[in-house]
């Protein structure tokens, strides 16, 4: 099984801390969003910077391309989402309905919405193809902060400092909840949605059976006892990985739950957020100012 396991970039990215990077939806670009107030467009693999967004009145936290490469959400600490043009680099919309930090943003599948989680406790959904401002539907059943959402087809699911997940069946209308015991930095689908990984602060990672909600395995050994940190799954599914405190990026089998590589930064500083190649073994990662790439000498 290939997997990264040597750094072949690094991306100065020379906007402050990085604060989350994303690849997006085929792999060939990825964005990297600043506590300097912008996103940068990245191709990742040849180290080049491409463009850079600015729109946002403070550090920028989470983004996302749309599905066809055309526009880039985001969302951060001046309490907005603003949705990009990426071409021409110019933002399109900015909605201000949120009472505070935007902590997470996404598109759903056909990029027509954005969804996007607040430490004001909520998820708002916004239509971009509308010219209104307002978002058209306000999820508010969390009790703390909205740290985490990811959207499959005719499913929302988010994470809460409240510590549970969440998960919305638009076919039926219902609410589902899980409670994790710790608060909830990242959550994600497993690519045929059966499951759902999470992370926690001060706690191991879970994998939960999605309609039972039934702890199947748990994944434990890495630091991460103070930040949000992201986890992601390997483009097979096979593996599961994290960031965390030490500098390290933890890869585990999922089946055997056993620690199966690191990743080593070469620093003490925390290891924060990672986004997975969607059909390659190739992960980006980001260290205090830093993207680093890591791709696989192995072959499959």
């Amino acid at each position: 099984m290939a997997l990264p396991n040597q750094k072949t970039q690094t991306l100065d990215c020379k906007q402050g801390a990085v604060r989350a990077v994303r690849f997006n939806v085929d792999g060939n670009y990825c964005l990297s969003c600043g506590s300097d107030k912008t996103i940068k467009l990245w191709n990742p693999l040849r180290a080049l910077h491409l463009k850079t967004y600015t729109g946002h009145g403070y550090e920028v936290l989470d983004a996302q391309s749309s599905g066809d490469n055309s526009h880039i959400c985001s969302g951060g600490m001046d309490k907005t989402v603003n949705l990009f043009d990426v071409s021409s680099g110019q933002a399109v919309r900015k909605y201000r309905d949120h009472a505070g930090t935007v902590n997470c943003v996404c598109f759903n599948e056909e990029s027509t919405l954005i969804l996007s989680g607040s430490i004001d406790s909520t998820v708002k959904v916004w239509d971009v193809r509308s010219r209104k401002s307002q978002a058209i539907q306000e999820l508010n059943e969390a009790k703390d902060s909205v740290t985490t959402v990811q959207v499959s087809d005719h499913e929302i699911l988010t994470g809460s400092a409240d510590s549970r997940v969440r998960r919305y069946d638009l076919r039926i209308g219902r609410m589902f909840s899980d409670f994790v015991s710790k608060p909830v930095s990242c959550v994600k689908f497993t690519k045929d949605s059966q499951c759902v990984l999470v992370s926690s602060v001060g706690s191991s990672l879970k994998l939960l059976d999605k309609d039972s909600g039934e702890l199947l395995n748990e994944f434990s050994g890495h630091q991460n006892s103070n930040y949000k940190i992201d986890c992601c799954l390997n483009n097979k599914d096979t593996h599961i990985l994290s960031g965390s405190e030490d500098g390290l990026v933890y890869i585990w089998d999922l089946l055997e739950t056993k620690v199966s590589g690191k990743l080593d930064h070469k620093t003490r500083k925390t290891v924060h957020s990672l986004t997975f190649h969607p059909s390659e073994p190739i992960l980006i990662s980001a260290c205090a100012d830093k993207v680093y790439v890591w791709e696989s000498n192995q072959s499959d």
